[in-house]
């Protein structure tokens, strides 16, 4: 849907609801869904989505829920322009799966990664101090050089 400077979002609704000033509310039907027109004061405005569209409801009963769990439980009903069997918009959202599935491997490596951590903290196996570690591999690097040095000959 088209974005319109003549909306309202969801936060200032409720505040006017609040504050008593919205006088109706309508519910115009579009094809393949409903949209709202707040009236307060002098001022008509269609309530809009985050990103400044118009809001538009696929159900009925959504939007009915939606506008009493608002304060709104009286309103009037256009539908006039609504067709149930018009082509319903596809939903899907390409980036956000791909960004959902990114984000479930995220969560399986982490669960893994800390698991891992975890076998590693409660291991029973003893420590093995680092001087040992050091020491070990000073005898293991001077017979390594020592072996380098004959096949060189």
């Amino acid at each position: 849907m088209a974005v319109t400077a003549n909306t309202i979002d969801h936060v200032t609704l409720q505040h006017l609801v609040e504050a008593g000033a919205v006088r109706g509310a309508s519910i115009v039907g579009q094809p393949g869904g409903w949209g709202v027109v707040v009236q307060y004061g002098m001022t008509e405005r269609v309530l809009s989505a985050r990103r400044g569209a118009v809001r538009k409801f696929r159900k009925f009963e959504t939007l009915v829920s939606y506008l009493k769990g608002v304060g709104i439980a009286k309103f009037e009903v256009d539908a006039t322009q609504f067709d149930p069997d018009a082509p319903k918009t596809e939903r899907k959202r390409i980036d956000a799966s791909e960004r959902m599935k990114r984000a479930h491997e995220a969560v399986a490596y982490k669960t893994w990664l800390t698991q891992q951590v975890n076998e590693a903290i409660n291991d029973p196996r003893p420590s093995v101090a680092h001087e040992d570690v050091v020491a070990a591999w000073a005898v293991e690097r001077a017979a390594l050089l020592a072996r380098a040095e004959r096949t060189e000959v």
